[in-house]
């Protein structure tokens, strides 16, 4: 088996490891919650010879959710973080845990990782291995038990050097926002399980990918196949899971550009409804206005 030498040359494997293998050897997709570096090459390359799921890494349920949307709005909007710092304090084992140095770096590590991606897609407000300094502190506070404590700054630069600063307080019941991310990882496996497809130029029916990265957006650190990208985006994850469900219905992807109805002469057969417009009063630049009548189109009009 893959793992036995490691094992006898005494080389550590995590245990999170082993429950992996033998979820794997058992046939049973493995979705990895924890920081912990579980898919080494070795556990990969088995799910991919048993054509097992796995994906990961750790859940994302508060502070990491909202850094992903923030981050991508900011970066979006042409704004540039610089410095963003993330503090966390609880008192479930989770926060336990994380006391222990070598989880903490793993932990910090999936935590940190959230941004590259965003700061990547744009070369414009970021030169080629630039990103913002970013730092996350997590204690153990046995008091407040499963009640999270996060607070967090983004600095950002903003037009003729000023600054814009972005302080955030939240307070969660951790395991009560993490238990529904197991439903939906649990219940998207097990469709995914489902799923076969071909293309038009493999005639054979094949699933998805063992590296199952349609669930990067329940996961801090999405896992991915070797050479795809890594997108963290959060709006960007959702939208995959959408289309992708959109694709096994029959439907197009949803792309939000809507250029139908922003055509002067709108493109939409008659059978479409489209909200009918009044003609509206005459335009002092003189210029001509498409009147929609009862969904169809009745040329221009001039006012």
């Amino acid at each position: 088996m893959l793992f036995f030498p490691p094992l006898q040359v005494g080389r550590h494997v995590s245990p999170s490891t082993l429950f992996a293998v033998a979820s794997i050897l058992e046939g049973c997709a493995y979705i990895n919650g924890s920081p912990q570096n579980t898919f080494v090459p070795g556990a990969v390359e088995l799910a991919q010879q048993r054509r097992v799921f796995i994906s990961g890494d750790d859940f994302k349920s508060g502070q990491t959710k909202i850094k992903s949307v923030l981050v991508d709005f900011l970066v979006s909007a042409g704004i540039k973080p610089t410095a963003i710092v993330s503090y966390n304090h609880l008192g479930n084992n989770d926060g336990m845990n994380l006391s222990s140095p070598q989880q903490f770096r793993s932990k910090e590590i999936s935590k940190s990782n959230v941004v590259d991606d965003m700061v990547r897609s744009n070369p414009v407000l970021y030169r080629e291995g630039e990103k913002p300094d970013h730092c996350v502190v997590i204690k153990y506070v046995p008091y407040v038990g499963d009640s999270k404590r996060a607070m967090d700054e983004y600095t950002s630069e903003i037009m003729m050097g000023g600054t814009n600063t972005i302080a955030l307080h939240n307070t969660c019941e951790d395991s009560l926002l993490a238990s529904p991310i197991i439903l939906d990882l649990v219940i998207l496996t097990e469709l995914c399980q489902r799923i076969t497809f071909r293309t038009d130029s493999d005639p054979d029916f094949q699933s998805f990918h063992c590296v199952l990265s349609l669930l990067s957006y329940l996961c801090k650190a999405p896992l991915v196949p070797q050479g795809a990208p890594v997108v963290n985006a959060f709006f960007r994850q959702r939208a995959c899971i959408e289309n992708t469900l959109r694709a096994c219905l029959g439907l197009p992807p949803q792309n939000h550009m809507q250029l139908e109805y922003k055509m002067q002469r709108s493109c939409l057969p008659a059978s479409i409804p489209v909200a009918t417009a009044k003609a509206t009063a005459a335009l002092s630049n003189g210029y001509y206005t498409p009147l929609i009548i009862n969904g169809t189109s009745n040329g221009l009009h001039e006012h």
